[in-house]
């Protein structure tokens, strides 16, 4: 199996565009280790539903001082996303919530952390084998009348990169808060042993702003026309 890092392109065909963000998100932090004041831009878990927690201004805050508070507001939504998935500081929740326009393809990469599509295109992907897509539903505000029903992929952290293309000496995370001290390199080398065998699309558990689409993935949306305001480029398996 081949795998693919899914990218947008620099001049969409189609119009659509949207200014939106999750409903709520788990606040950055001050880490009392690292010293760091941080949060992430790209995990995004938009199947759960906050709405019946206390503190909900909590999660809609950009920074959280208290690293003890951090912790406990982090441990009531983790029965609320996927099991096991990492909830690092900024991590996105809930619907995507705002303002859409213009013209819609099958998929949009508005941000190039994020992949949207027609409900209709997702139906079709699945019923053609597909494997492990969720599409969540978002709350855009279109003036138009009988805009499309727009889906955001909940994308999970499951592949990593292969240790060759990680720079030498690379510090550890933060024993306290995880943070990696390093950047995504250019050029990714995916461990083949990481890959996960039932999910078709996903991230990269070290660089969630990675996407990755598996070989089915990319000749099914090839084969159906879907290539349009994306586009796949292969990567290196080790």
């Amino acid at each position: 199996m081949r795998y693919y890092k899914v990218d947008d392109v620099r001049e969409p065909r189609y119009s659509g565009s949207y200014s939106a963000a999750q409903r709520w998100s788990l606040p950055g932090v001050h880490c009392p280790v690292c010293h760091a004041i941080w949060g992430g831009l790209s995990d995004a878990y938009p199947s759960a539903d906050l709405s019946q927690l206390p503190d909900q201004e909590k999660y809609v805050a950009r920074l959280e001082e208290d690293y003890a508070e951090f912790e406990r507001l982090r441990e009531q939504v983790r029965p609320l996303v996927p099991p096991g998935v990492p909830l690092w500081p900024g991590t996105a929740l809930g619907p995507l919530t705002g303002t859409a326009q213009g013209e819609f393809g099958p998929f949009l990469m508005h941000y190039p952390w994020a992949l949207l599509l027609r409900r209709e295109v997702l139906e079709r992907l699945q019923a053609e084998g597909v494997q492990g897509l969720k599409g969540c539903r978002t709350e855009l505000r279109f003036r138009k009348k009988n805009p499309p029903e727009l889906l955001e992929l909940e994308l999970l952290p499951r592949g990593r990169v292969h240790p060759d293309c990680l720079p030498e000496n690379s510090p550890a995370p933060c024993v306290k808060c995880g943070r990696k001290g390093w950047k995504r390199p250019e050029e990714l080398v995916l461990s083949v042993s990481s890959l996960p065998q039932q999910m078709d699309v996903f991230r990269l558990d070290e660089f969630p702003t990675a996407i990755i689409a598996s070989e089915r993935f990319v000749e099914t949306s090839r084969r159906l026309g879907y290539e349009q305001d994306i586009v796949f480029r292969e990567l290196l398996l080790r």
